[in-house]
């Protein structure tokens, strides 16, 4: 579907006053709209968000996703309540139930904290909101394409990429970060080809993965995730990129479930494996990843999909949303300030 235009390489926003209008999120004088990323790819369905209840509704129900947006999506509804001439107390009480509508991604909570602590320094507290969750906006599209340019430099001309869950323009304010990469490489011209794993239980990478890259005219083949071992063993993967919902201090990190997998059989097939994120990602606080907390989510996620039932119907399920890899496992961590080996991701992180 081409409904929307992409530029793939320079991602590019209208911002005056608190008008945004970017691929999957759009501000304007008060005024906020999500692109329902449950309806994706066969119809593009804009969200009007009235209230700050509205839109933990939408984060918890993946809606809108991806570390990065969904701290993005959680600011503008505070802006949105400072437009609206809400109160101090009101858009504090808000702020904290946004900041616990999913629990495993940092980016969230250190986005509302970041306009928290604008809102408490004194002086008209909606406009230093405003302004705060502008700068997470325009800080969130220069991040991307600052981790594009780091993760462009390790990609050679021909080489055949397999990427895990969607880490795109769907999933950040810019480009993206592991996808960010790939629209770098291929705005090059460097004839890559991507595998999307198809990501189960939710299908972020054949829906939305897959989408995206249809959009940007980049070469890809849409995979089951338990192929991707198959083509490890063939020799037809030269390089893994997947993101990262939190880093832990010690390079431990928290992605989507089944990352762990593939680190694994990246590992043994000697295929260099890179977590490339922000450095709103990190978390200096948890020295590991046995700190980080995994959110389980519904039985029916794993279940069905839609109407499509394809287990019993009181099938016991175990639904963990992320897994952790260690740092052991990570050859090289693509972010903001470069590409870092873990010795230097770790001097970083302090």
């Amino acid at each position: 579907m081409k409904y929307l235009s992409l530029l793939c390489l320079i991602f590019q926003t209208s911002l005056f006053g608190m008008n945004i209008d970017g691929f999957a999120i759009r501000y304007n004088g008060g005024e906020l709209s999500i692109l329902n990323q449950q309806k994706l790819p066969s119809e593009a369905e804009w969200i009007d968000v009235q209230t700050p209840e509205q839109m933990v509704e939408i984060i918890s129900t993946l809606k809108v996703r991806g570390a990065p947006m969904i701290g993005v999506s959680a600011v503008l509804s505070l802006a949105q309540m400072a437009e609206r001439g809400l109160s101090f107390d009101e858009i504090e009480k808000a702020a904290y139930l946004l900041r616990k509508a999913r629990p495993t991604a940092v980016n969230l909570a250190i986005c509302v904290d970041r306009v928290l602590d604008a809102m408490r320094n004194g002086g008209d507290y909606r406009a230093a909101i405003l302004a705060t969750a502008e700068n997470i906006y325009r800080e969130d599209t220069d991040l991307c394409a600052s981790i594009g340019e780091a993760g462009n430099a390790l990609i050679q001309p021909g080489e055949r990429i397999l990427t895990y869950c969607n880490t795109g323009s769907l999933a950040t304010a810019g480009i993206g970060t592991a996808l960010g990469v790939i629209k770098a490489a291929h705005a090059q011209g460097k004839q890559i080809h991507v595998y999307a794993c198809e990501t189960r239980p939710l299908l972020q990478g054949g829906r939305l993965t897959a989408w995206e890259l249809e959009e940007c005219g980049i070469p890809f083949t849409l995979i089951c995730d338990n192929m991707a071992a198959t083509l490890m063993q063939q020799g037809k993967i030269d390089r893994v990129l997947v993101g990262a919902d939190r880093i832990a201090a010690n390079g431990d990190f928290a992605n989507k479930i089944g990352t762990y997998s593939v680190a694994v059989l990246a590992h043994f097939h000697g295929v260099p494996f890179h977590v490339a994120a922000p450095y709103t990602t990190i978390d200096p606080n948890c020295p590991s990843g046995d700190q980080i907390r995994i959110e389980e989510r519904s039985p029916d996620e794993v279940r069905g999909y839609g109407k499509i039932c394809w287990s019993p119907k009181d099938a016991p399920v175990y639904n963990p949303a992320f897994d952790v890899t260690p740092s052991s496992l990570v050859t090289s961590y693509i972010l903001n300030v470069g590409n870092l080996s873990l010795e230097e991701f770790l001097q970083e992180a302090r």
